[in-house]
């Protein structure tokens, strides 16, 4: 579970500005922190198929976020993704 502390920590990395809470930086990683803690969640819960559900719209969000962040801001999508240890 992602806990407020850690949310903030996150926002605060990934922010442009001052109380910028839904750029695009802001948004991939946030889910990539709640995705990863879906992860270890179904390591322990092989047959939880509805939050597996989730998991794949949340994994199909990020997607569609980095394909449209790879687009307008090639650079920043470079140094993102080497920042959050993603395979693209």
């Amino acid at each position: 579970m992602l806990t407020v502390e850690n949310k903030a920590d996150i926002i605060k990395k990934y922010q442009k500005k001052e109380g910028d809470t839904g750029s695009t930086e802001v948004q991939i990683a946030l889910l990539s922190a709640r995705i990863s803690d879906l992860q270890s969640h179904f390591d322990l819960n092989k047959k939880d198929h509805h939050s597996r559900r989730g998991l794949l719209k949340m994994v199909s969000r990020r997607r569609r976020l980095l394909e449209y962040f790879k687009r307008t801001n090639f650079e920043g999508y470079r140094q993102l993704i080497a920042d959050l240890g993603l395979r693209r």
